[in-house]
């Protein structure tokens, strides 16, 4: 399939106004280019696989939309950009729409939902084999530990170095009386892999309904009994109807890899969760918040018991005393 795509440059002020006002004249959805520092909400809305503080905000932005276009609808390049700049023209009436000039290109026939794909095979994290839904087994690793992965959502695969801190830090301490809590559970990867290595017992928390689905896949992928993993949405830093669901003092791991910003208020929180002598395991810190997350947990009044580095991350874990 073939697509135009016309891409308006402007500023972050007017983004909303011009999606709103395009999507008039036929063009759906936009693809936000810009440098706008994520919000709380967002940073929180994060799971895995987080990525460092990006550039200074230069106020400007590069809204891009996707046309289809076939030898049986070709798209009139021409008359598309005249309607695109009729309606900044009349923007322009009213609010600054910055450069508001319009760019044409096209693509060559790209499969959007499974050309990253491509990016992304089997790999090993230590004695673990992860493996993406559409690759094989090779023979001779049939008898390894494997985890299979679909990682079809906007969730965690593993690959990222605050994954894998977590993962070692759930090895080092896990049992088979285990009872675990994820919270940001996003694809479930941490429980589901605890569960791979013999735990009791598992409970995962996300803001993102879509959550749900993505760790039920990934369960069904290894086969993990549904009994074992229940899972629930909502905000367990805010909302006490979560806060009671999850339970008190009944959990001998906690593991949340989320943010340093979001860690700090969810620690003495997750404090009331843990089992005297309970494991806190924290990751998604990047190395310059290290010393955030350590006084977080300090004043919580847990004990730091390690601390491991990958890269530039950092996972600081905990025990209650």
């Amino acid at each position: 399939m073939k697509w135009k795509k016309f891409t308006v440059k402007t500023i972050t002020d007017a983004e909303d106004i011009i999606i709103s006002t395009l999507y008039d004249i036929g063009l759906e959805g936009a693809q936000i280019e810009d440098k706008v520092p994520l919000t709380p909400l967002e940073k929180e809305q994060m799971f895995v696989d987080i990525l460092p503080d990006g550039p200074e905000d230069d106020g400007i932005a590069y809204l891009s939309f996707f046309v289809e276009d076939s030898e049986e609808s070709p798209v009139d390049t021409e008359e598309m950009t005249a309607k695109i700049n009729e309606e900044l023209d009349a923007l322009r009436n009213f609010m600054d729409v910055g450069e508001g000039t319009v760019m044409v290109s096209g693509t060559e026939d790209i499969d959007w939902i499974n050309n990253w794909k491509q990016f992304f095979h089997q790999f090993y994290i230590d004695d673990l084999l992860v493996i993406p839904s559409w690759e094989e087994v090779k023979p001779e690793d049939k008898d390894k530990k494997i985890l299979h992965i679909d990682p079809g959502t906007a969730f965690g695969t593993g690959m990222h170095e605050t994954t894998q801190l977590c993962i070692r830090q759930l090895k080092k301490y896990i049992t088979p009386e285990t009872e675990l809590l994820d919270v940001g559970t996003g694809s479930g990867i941490l429980a589901i892999i605890s569960l791979m290595y013999g735990i009791k017992h598992a409970v995962g928390t996300d803001l993102d309904p879509c959550a749900v689905e993505a760790v039920q896949e990934n369960m069904k992928a290894n086969n993990i009994n549904p009994a074992s993993f229940d899972m629930m949405i909502g905000n367990i830093i805010t909302d006490k109807e979560v806060q009671d669901h999850v339970g008190y003092g009944k959990y001998d791991i906690v593991v949340a890899n989320i943010l340093a910003d979001v860690l700090v208020p969810l620690t003495p929180v997750i404090v009331n969760q843990l089992k005297p002598g309970g494991i806190y395991i924290t990751s998604g810190i990047i190395d310059n918040k290290e010393q955030v997350v350590r006084d977080a947990v300090t004043q919580a009044g847990l004990e730091v018991i390690d601390v491991t580095y990958q890269g530039e991350w950092v996972s600081v874990t905990a025990r209650k005393r």
